[in-house]
Parts: structure tokens; sequence; C-alpha cells
């Protein structure tokens, strides 16, 4: 099963109601969020980081950009730095720009979501691949992942 089948299945699984759009191959959150005919502010940007020795899932609005020293001093870490493709392809089987926001059972990396996801109605995400995307309310989005929620963007 795919990454997309993964989370159609374990959404519909939970009764969670979901939109997906299929759109050309989108490299950035810019081109995702126009495809998807979405403002920007609800794209959910997910970022795998290694936070000292571990690799952990980091979500936030796709206007916004990651501040790498507030996640240093939450986790009282010594480095942070971003996977690389070849580490993201290990890690989750998938290419940077489509890895979605979820930790267990679809990917298996600590879940960390920004507030700035919480502040909005819905959320729309490459859902395992640079052509689709699903988009479905935040707060199930919240209630099926179970995140830790931080602050962690630039201000």
């Amino acid at each position: 099963m795919t990454t997309f089948e993964q989370i159609t299945h374990y959404l519909s699984e939970k009764s969670v109601p979901f939109r997906t759009v299929h759109h050309e191959a989108t490299l950035t959150s810019e081109a995702s969020a126009k495809a998807r005919g979405e403002d920007l502010s609800v794209g959910g940007k997910a970022i795998v980081m290694k936070v000292d020795a571990e690799f952990k899932l980091f979500v936030l609005s796709a206007a916004l950009k990651i501040d790498s020293q507030k996640i240093r001093s939450y986790f009282n870490a010594k480095k942070t730095r971003f996977a690389t493709a070849e580490e993201l392809q290990q890690l989750t089987g998938l290419a940077p720009g489509s890895i979605p926001p979820f930790g267990k059972p679809i990917l298996n990396l600590g879940l960390y979501v920004d507030a700035s996801i919480v502040r909005n109605e819905i959320i729309a995400f490459n859902a395992g691949s640079l052509t689709d995307s699903i988009i479905i309310s935040t707060k199930d989005y919240l209630k099926i992942t179970q995140p830790v929620i931080l602050e962690f963007t630039l201000s």
C-alpha cells in the first residue's frame, strides 16, 4: 500500500471526513497551495529534523519558517539539522516535499505540531506523493494524530 493509500485508509477507519486533490507535481509549499486552491497558511508543512541523535517530525503552517533555536531549547539539544533526502528515503521511503504530517501509525517518528496549525480551521498537505493532497479539519487532524503542540516558528 502506498503512503497515500495508508493515510486515506486510516482516515476512513477513524471516520474522519477528508477531501483529496490530485494535481501536478509540486515541489514547494506555494505550488502545492495553488494546486489545491487553498491559502498557503492552511498548508501543513512537514519537516523531518535530527535533534541531537534522534529524528523527529515537525509540522507548521506552510506560510511560516521553523525556528531551530526554539526546538533546541525545548529538547535541551546541542544540535539540530534538517534530514537529507537520503535520510528521508531511509526513514519514510518518501521524497522531500511529499512527507505527510503524520507520526505513528503512518510514519515511525515523534510528531510535534506548531501552534500555527491549531489556529486554522483546516489543514491541507501532500500525502506521501508530490501529486496527491488531502484536506481535513484541523480538529479531526489533532484528534487522530495526538501530537505534542509547541511554538517553534520564527516570530
